[in-house]
């Protein structure tokens, strides 16, 4: 060593002690990357702050809205075309799929990190699943047997009832300004949708027992994420399974007989399939979209596909709703104009006012500085 030490001589050998050092700061840093993105995946806080930066607001609810057009054309191929009419049955598999999906995704160590046990408890997990069975089972039910219009109608009632829910548990007050934009946005569906208002008994119950879990099932969704540290898919992991158990238990209650007899032929394993791998992208994504924004947000985001999909119908299709209905949906998207603007202007006000708050204190010669100047010019005046 000492011959190589005396050939390479003093310049060589700070030569190979700078390498050496620039190899371990290169490897100093690709650890504590692969620290970094351990902690954004591996741990509930640092999951739950990548899904905040990759997904915001505005690319949750694309992401609902592009897949909630998806699974609208699927499921009218599998109930039309392949005549799959068992809507809990239909909901147990898009269920099931997700929660083998998701079973892959943690075999593969790609599923985020749930936070502690201790922070939510079991019984918070196991009424959110219950209820998500429930809303889900019966808004497919109430479509089964009553008319789009009057699903319509009985979603509008959902808004007041997630506001007067948030009150009594949260003490969350809606603001005036946006009390109105709501109310101009449920006139306008129900304008929209008043031609269409075709219904039986037995659906109206249905839509109406739909209300309560579908506006509890939105607002658990949404404050699970929003205060605790859940991402939208750690969240699914735990309260899947709950919601496959209740559908079990539905599907011989409110499902016709028959569907071991039905046809399970390729082609229709096939349609069901890939309306199962819709539903786990729309659960998804409708998780994403609570968690970016809120349980209201949620709705009026529905409301905003009911109408886009008239509006468009009329446009591109050439199909007629009539002028009543057009003027509606019309009215309806001005309402959720005026709604989004609030959201974003209420978002921007809050976060001028954390950046003002997070700004560091003057060091104390500014300060001394200040008040010279200060008491100078009131000296002067």
């Amino acid at each position: 060593m000492r011959t190589l030490g005396s050939f390479l001589g003093k310049e060589g050998r700070k030569y190979i002690k700078r390498k050496d050092s620039d190899a371990g700061e290169q490897g100093r840093a690709l650890e504590e990357l692969r620290s970094s993105l351990y902690n954004d995946f591996h741990t509930s806080d640092g999951a739950k702050r990548q899904q905040q930066r990759v997904c915001g607001p505005v690319v949750a609810l694309t992401f609902n809205f592009v897949v909630s057009v998806g699974i609208i054309m699927a499921n009218k191929l599998v109930m039309g075309q392949v005549g799959f009419n068992f809507p809990i049955a239909l909901s147990l598999i898009h269920y099931a799929t997700a929660w083998i999906l998701m079973a892959i995704f943690k075999a593969l160590s790609m599923l985020p990190a749930s936070p502690p046990s201790k922070s939510t408890p079991f019984s918070s997990l196991f009424l959110l699943g219950a209820v998500m069975s429930f809303s889900t089972g019966l808004a497919n039910i109430s479509l089964k047997h009553n008319s789009v219009g009057f699903y319509q109608m009985a979603k509008i009632a959902v808004t007041p009832t997630i506001a007067l829910a948030e009150f009594i548990l949260f003490k969350k007050k809606v603001p005036p300004s946006k009390v109105l934009a709501l109310t101009v946005v449920s006139v306008g569906v129900a304008i929209a949708t008043v031609t269409d208002l075709e219904f039986n008994f037995f659906g109206a119950c249905v839509a109406l027992a739909w209300i309560v879990p579908s506006a509890i099932n939105k607002i658990l969704w949404s404050n699970l994420q929003q205060t605790g540290s859940w991402t939208a898919l750690a969240l699914m992991w735990k309260t899947t399974p709950v919601t496959v158990l209740f559908f079990m238990g539905l599907m011989p209650l409110l499902d016709p007989p028959g569907v071991l007899l039905f046809d399970w032929s390729f082609n229709n394993t096939a349609a069901i399939f890939v309306s199962a791998i819709f539903g786990f992208f729309l659960q998804w994504s409708g998780a994403l979209a609570l968690g970016a924004t809120s349980a209201t947000s949620h709705v009026v985001l529905g409301q905003f596909k009911t109408c886009i999909i008239m509006l468009g119908g009329y446009i591109f299709f050439s199909s007629d709703p009539g002028s009543i209905s057009l003027c509606g949906a019309a009215m309806a998207l001005g309402g959720m104009s005026f709604y989004t603007y609030l959201n974003l202007k209420r978002s921007q006000d809050s976060i001028a006012g954390s950046n003002q708050n997070s700004l560091p204190p003057k060091p104390k010669t500014v300060v001394d500085s200040e008040k010279s100047d200060g008491s100078f010019a009131g000296n002067s005046a």
